[in-house]
């Protein structure tokens, strides 16, 4: 025990992850620095953003949780902070990693690169043990350029698609694939190659396919666009091709032919009693996730479930639950696209099941609301006011969203920060340069819960400006893009490789030659859990497309 926080010592948390018992392995670090390497399922849970996301990613309260950061484990700095705000919170059974890092990797424990490991890992364990077939960029060019007869769908989200996409791709985010594929490719004798921007959802997309019995030949595109860039290929960018609509008919027979995998990967049915009284019991937690696309859920969605598409779902387990040995409950009007999305989130050790709505069900419209604490009393400033005070001088407006959300737009003039670094060090005597320090974020609710980290000597007092910076926006006040005064170093977002088309082509190879060297640290991790169906599709129902 450290200064009265509680320890927990690297051999139980192993022993947790491999008996499935529930626990959340919490890394308070920036983003950056939880990339450079970190246990297969720690979640990225940076300091500066815990209350915003800790009510929806740890939604039952008494779940044990276990903090590092960058010190040994002793409750020092972000650790001891990140305790103290959890428990604040509700939280009671928080403990520090003890030895932290260290203590991980000498218990045994690999250290990961990276982000959504789970899930890469998961990934590349599916190619080398079902031998999910595959072709290089050189290959589909010759197959695109000879008219064979070829149809190439792309599982990233829609927003990737856009940025990038092979020539004559179509959009079908992964958990759409066997509902939609039919569509695409009703002739079975044409060849359907799967492809993201580097492997996961390539390989979970295509072996979704094969799972099923799709008849025909099923590939993944080797390494994605990335792969195609490193081939010298061009890619195409703007497009907005999406499958069509499905027939009734044909979606009953993908539906059946996903339950008939569901099955077999052990996901079961839930119906609105039992999960009701998982709820009110408090001993389990249950995350509710509706892996429809976003237009659908933002035009009704059952109560309570959080939106999720079933691809995304399956490629970033680590954000959307982050407590290992939870019940994820899965929701879909017609549930094929979650018993799919079930069956991998099954195979990757989770315990899954699909919801059956009752009769007269809550449902609710629009976006999802995050469910987050009470703000705490700050003293609000209009979008006018702070334009006034910039204009003459008397304001300095600090950011305290994620850089990249800075560079995409922000209140003119302001400097970015990381929240962690109000409160001290050189970052301090800036702050205090102006007579007036105004924070905002987003929203505006970092900025309030932000307004407590800043020391007094800074400035007589922060303010927060009212609705963020999307209400300076609102006001009709233009936002700056672009780079501004950083008074942190932006180590809060790790820039994947995989994204945009900037990236150097060293970092795209070294990129490919980790995820393929993550099988061999699973192994040598051994707290995973997981496993493949490798069996070939049964006779029961298979899509006929």
């Amino acid at each position: 025990m450290h200064g009265g926080i509680p320890s927990v010592s690297a051999s139980a948390v192993r022993r947790a992850l491999r008996d499935r018992a529930e626990i959340g392995l919490l890394d308070v670090r920036p983003e950056e620095r939880h990339a450079a390497g970190h246990p297969l399922f720690a979640a990225s849970f940076p300091l500066g953003r815990l209350e915003a996301e800790v009510f929806d990613r740890l939604p039952r309260r008494s779940v044990p949780l276990v903090v590092y950061g960058d010190g040994p484990g002793t409750g020092d700095g972000d650790t001891g902070t990140a305790v103290c705000r959890l428990r604040s919170l509700g939280y009671p059974d928080v403990s520090l990693l003890a030895g932290g890092l260290a203590g991980w990797t000498a218990a045994g424990g690999e250290l990961f690169a990276g982000i959504n490991v789970p899930s890469k890992a998961f990934g590349e364990l599916v190619a080398a043990t079902a031998g999910t077939p595959d072709l290089a960029a050189h290959e589909l060019q010759a197959m695109l350029r000879d008219r064979e007869d070829i149809v190439v769908v792309d599982a990233r989200r829609f927003e990737e698609y856009q940025t990038m996409s092979i020539p004559t791709a179509t959009s079908v985010p992964g958990a759409e694939l066997v509902l939609r594929v039919g569509a695409l490719a009703p002739d079975p004798a044409t060849t359907v190659v799967v492809n993201c921007a580097g492997r996961t959802r390539s390989i979970i997309g295509a072996q979704s396919l094969i799972n099923v019995g799709r008849k025909g030949r099923v590939l993944a595109l080797r390494n994605g666009t990335i792969g195609w860039m490193l081939a010298g290929l061009t890619l195409d960018h703007g497009q907005g091709r999406r499958a069509p609509g499905v027939p009734a008919a044909s979606a009953r027979r993908a539906k059946a032919a996903a339950w008939a995998v569901a099955r077999r990967a052990g996901v079961r049915r839930i119906d609105s009693g039992e999960l009701r009284s998982l709820a009110d019991a408090g001993r389990r937690t249950v995350y509710r996730f509706d892996v429809r696309t976003p237009e659908e859920y933002a035009a009704g969605h059952p109560a309570g479930f959080r939106p999720a598409p079933g691809g995304q779902l399956v490629q970033e387990t680590d954000w959307f639950a982050p407590v290992r040995g939870a019940l994820i409950v899965l929701a879909d009007d017609d549930d094929g696209r979650a018993a799919m999305t079930g069956s991998w989130l099954a195979q990757m050790g989770w315990d899954v099941a699909v919801w059956t709505p009752g009769p007269a069900e809550a449902a609710e419209a629009g976006p999802w609301r995050p469910a987050r604490p009470p703000l705490p009393e700050v003293t609000l400033v209009s979008p006018a006011a702070v334009d006034y005070w910039l204009c003459a001088g008397e304001a300095l407006v600090v950011d305290v969203d994620t850089s990249r959300q800075f560079l995409a737009g922000h209140v003119p003039g302001a400097a970015w920060a990381l929240r962690s670094d109000l409160s001290g060090g050189g970052r301090a005597s800036r702050l205090s340069q102006s007579s007036r320090l105004v924070l905002t974020s987003a929203d505006g609710v970092l900025a309030a819960f932000a307004a407590a980290d800043v020391p007094p000597r800074a400035a007589a007092a922060a303010a927060v400006l009212d609705g963020g910076t999307l209400g300076w926006a609102g006001s009709g006040r233009p936002l700056q893009a672009g780079p501004g005064e950083m008074l942190s170093r932006p180590v809060d977002v790790y820039r994947r490789p995989y994204e945009g088309t900037d990236v150097d082509p060293a970092a795209m190879q070294a990129y490919l030659d980790w995820e393929h060297g993550l099988v061999a640290q699973l192994e040598r991790d051994g707290t995973h859990g997981f496993t493949v169906l490798t069996e070939p599709p049964g006779q029961g129902p298979q899509s006929p497309e």
